[in-house]
Formats: structure tokens, C-alpha cells, sequence
């Protein structure tokens, strides 16, 4: 109670609330972007500013994750690699990535946004600086395989990302904001492959590509430790994973995240080495062509998010596997008839596709948790918080398992090229496990009868059903 003779106090500001004043000036106690007056007024000034660092930090790590899909390209014969090793090494790299996106997600919860930012971006310095250590011929295959798995914390830094940049905007700008982090990030995939391109064209080696890393590494941290900001209401949720653990959309969505993004960072890895296998082309040649799918790919992908945004993420994420599947049929062709340009050109849509099918997948998990919210019968703020706790929690969980695809399309050419000197029956798989995953779209997020998945997330005829065709 204000004392007689004493002004109110003033308004709360995010930035100078009682936890900045206990936990450091980038800490934000109170954040409701769903208030619209609070959103135009400040919220949407701190989220973006945000969003541009934290995609920075993310770009990076993408770079560092698939900086073995480049660095293979300047090991020939002197490194005594065959294409099976070098496919095996990218494949576990591909895994260590998907993997720590596990415990990276928890980590916004444990250390906050910023913080974990700061952590993450630094600690992409081990991987880089042990490749440059190690990048010579004479290296044993193990020890190229131990300093690889190290790149992989790159990949983690994917879930941190969007699972603190979830938290900042809200449910109307989520496919957007979603997309335009994580196809920054994505970018970061053509970006390293086009600074490979530079050097083996200046007859550079590959530690004059990791010399070029090593101080961008740096500026994105302190950037992070400068610009960023924490939001205490994700601090200490680490529940809220379990809680996602527990609801089938996580699993039913990672399966789906793994034909569109596993494909995406699987097909980065691998396009490269299937072009120098498969149809003779030099390093520096595939080196020109590699990069043109994965950078549309990135670009495409907050466009994905916008469609889904305005379309509903389930309804673009099923007519874009149809096209995904319709690229990967002609695909098979192009491999069995040994035509370059028909295989590059449906290759680079295929990428397209990929990117797009990211970003409507992404749309879609925060829109799945605010219709449960809304049939548990939560309103308002309420609804709203419980929508981002869980769609937040989830997305760590989902990319983790979706970049599992990429790990599963190495594989799958590792042995295609084994069994038959080509990558034409990995094609043949891929194309039926997109057939799959159009089914599964189609009878868990836009078919209408009874059976679908209710919002105790169980099958049940007994409950009321929920209608996820606008998610």
C-alpha cells in the first residue's frame, strides 16, 4: 500500500524488474508477448533483438556441426580414406549433434537463454581448434573420427535456440520468428560450404578454413554476453521436458521433423561426397554445386513458417511430402541414367522442399499445445504459458530425434554405395519413408474421424476428440 504524500510506483519494466536487480541486467522477470498492448509497447523490440543474436550464435554452430562435410572434400588419397569411411565419419557427427540437443534444451532451463548462449557459442572452440590441430595426412582414421564427434556439440545448439526464442514471441508470430532462427541457422550449412569453395579455389588448405571459424566463434559469444536476455519465467522448468516426454505429439512430430529436417542436414552432409562417388566430379567441383541446396534450403524456411502460419503448418507439411516424394521418384531416375544435370537441378529442389517442410513442422508444435491447452480449458495468459512450456520442452526433443534423419541418410548411402556403387536404393528408401510420412500427417493432424490423438495425448474413443487442422 502506497503511503499518503507518495507517487505509485511506476509501471514494471522487463529489464529492471526485482530479478534483474537479484540476477544481473539481462535477466527479465515479467514477459506476456500475448498482450498486445505489452508486445508493441517493448516486447517485440527485446524478441528480435534476441532473435537476431541468438540466430549469430546458432549460424555458427550449424557451420561447426557440418564442418566435416567440407573438410572431407580436401582429404584424398594421401588421408587413406574410402568413401565408406568418410560417409561413416560424417554419419557420427550427424549422431553426436542429435544427441546433445537433448541436454541442450534442458540447459535453458538450468542456465537461462543468455547465459546458455554465451556457454554454447564458446564451447564450439574445442571442436575447431582440435581439427586444426589434427587436419594432416598421416592422421589415423580413429583419431579423425574422435576429433569429429567433437563438432557435433554444434548441433545442440539448434534446440537451445528455438527453445529460448519460442519463449519470446507469441503464438500469432511463432512460425515466423521460428523460421527465421532456425533458417539463420541453416544458412550456416552453405556459408561453411561456400568459404570450402574459397579456399580449395586459392589452393588453401583446410586450416586456413578453420582459421576463418575460430575468430567468428569468439565474437558470437561476446555478442550472446552483450545483447541477449534471460527470461526467469524458463528458469529451473526442467519438468517441463519430462512433461513432453510423456505427450505423444513430441514422438508423433519427431518422426515427421525427421523426413524434413533429418533430410535436410543428412542430404548436407552427404551431397558432396555422392557427387564425387557417384558421378566423378573433383572436390572443387562438387564444392561449386553443394552449397546451392542447403543455402535454398535455409532461405526457404521461414517461408515454410509464414505458409504454415497463414495456411496452418499440417496442411503445408502434407502437400509438401507429396512434393518431397515426387523430387525423390525422379531422383532415382536421374541416378539410374547417370544424368548430372537432372539429378543436381532435382537435387536443389528436393533441398527446397526440405526447408520448407522445416518450417511448417515447426509452426505446427506450439499450435498442437495451445488447442490442448484451450480443451483442458485454459483461457488467456493460462492457455498461453501452458502452450509455451510444452511446445518449448518439446522442440528440444523433436530436433533431437529429427537430426537422427540426417544420421539415418548416411547410413543409408554408406551401404548404398557398398551394395551397389551408387546411391540409388538409398533414393528408393527415402522415397518410401516420405510415402509414411504423408500417411501419418494426414491421419493424426488433418483426417476428421473419431480415433485421433485426444489432450491427454492417448488414442481414445471415449474422450473428446481435438481437431488439429489449423495447427
Amino acid at each position: 500500500m502506497t503511503a499518503p504524500g507518495t507517487a505509485p510506483a511506476p509501471p514494471t519494466d522487463p529489464n529492471t524488474s526485482s530479478a534483474s536487480s537479484k540476477k544481473g541486467s539481462h535477466w527479465i522477470e515479467e514477459w506476456d508477448p500475448e498482450n498486445e498492448a505489452f508486445w508493441n509497447e517493448k516486447g517485440e523490440k527485446i524478441a528480435r533483438r534476441n532473435l537476431v543474436f541468438s540466430v549469430l550464435s546458432e549460424h555458427i554452430g550449424f557451420s561447426i556441426w557440418t564442418l566435416w562435410s567440407v573438410l572431407v572434400l580436401f582429404m584424398g588419397p594421401e588421408y587413406g580414406l574410402t568413401p565408406a569411411d568418410k560417409f561413416l565419419l560424417t554419419s557420427m557427427v550427424t549422431l553426436v549433434g542429435a544427441v546433445v540437443r537433448v541436454p541442450y534444451t534442458f540447459a535453458v532451463a538450468v542456465f537461462g537463454g543468455r547465459n546458455w548462449t554465451i556457454i554454447s557459442a564458446a564451447m564450439l572452440l574445442i571442436p575447431a581448434v582440435a581439427a586444426f590441430t589434427v587436419m594432416e595426412p598421416g592422421t589415423s582414421f580413429n583419431t579423425f573420427l574422435l576429433v569429429g564427434l567433437l563438432a557435433g556439440v554444434g548441433g545442440g545448439n539448434f534446440a537451445s535456440s528455438m527453445t529460448n526464442i519460442n519463449a519470446f514471441f507469441p503464438l500469432r508470430k511463432k512460425g515466423w520468428a521460428l523460421g527465421l532462427n532456425a533458417g539463420g541457422g541453416n544458412i550456416g550449412v552453405p556459408v561453411i560450404q561456400l568459404a570450402a569453395l574459397g579456399v580449395i579455389g586459392a589452393s588453401g588448405g583446410p586450416r586456413v578454413l578453420l582459421g576463418i571459424y575460430i575468430p567468428l566463434i569468439l565474437v558470437a559469444a561476446v555478442l550472446a554476453a552483450l545483447f541477449m536476455d534471460n527470461l526467469a519465467s524458463v528458469k529451473n522448468d526442467t519438468g517441463a521436458a519430462v512433461d513432453a516426454a510423456k505427450d505423444a505429439h513430441t514422438w508423433i512430430m519427431s518422426f515427421l521433423y525427421i523426413g524434413t529436417f533429418g533430410s535436410f542436414i543428412g542430404y548436407s552432409f552427404a551431397f558432396g561426397q555422392v557427387l564425387t562417388n557417384q558421378f566423378g566430379r573433383t572436390p572443387l567441383q562438387a564444392a561449386y554445386l553443394t552449397f546451392i541446396g542447403p543455402l535454398l534450403g535455409s532461405l526457404i524456411r521461414p517461408v515454410g513458417g509464414w505458409l504454415a502460419d497463414r495456411y496452418g503448418g499440417a496442411r503445408i507439411t502434407l502437400y509438401n511430402y507429396v512434393g518431397m516424394g515426387a523430387a525423390t521418384a525422379v531422383l532415382v531416375f536421374a541416378s539410374m541414367q547417370k544424368s548430372l544435370p537432372l539429378f543436381v537441378s532435382v537435387f536443389v529442389v528436393l533441398f527446397v522442399l526440405t526447408g520448407l517442410g522445416n518450417g511448417s513442422t515447426y509452426k505446427m508444435i506450439p499450435g498442437i499445445f495451445q488447442t490442448k491447452a484451450v480443451a483442458k480449458g485454459l483461457v488467456g495468459e493460462e492457455a498461453a504459458a501452458y502452450g509455451r512450456r510444452l511446445s518449448g520442452a518439446s522442440m528440444g526433443l523433436i530436433g533431437a530425434v529429427g537430426a537422427l534423419g540426417g544420421v539415418g541418410i548416411n547410413l543409408a548411402f554408406r551401404q548404398s554405395f557398398l551394395s551397389y556403387g551408387s546411391g540409388t536404393g538409398a533414393f528408393v528408401a527415402f522415397l518410401a519413408f516420405y510415402g509414411v510420412c504423408f500417411v501419418v500427417t494426414w491421419a493424426v493432424y488433418l483426417r476428421r474421424p473419431a480415433g485421433r490423438i485426444t489432450a491427454s495425448g492417448t488414442a481414445s474413443e471415449a474422450k473428446p476428440q481435438l481437431s488439429y487442422a489449423e495447427v
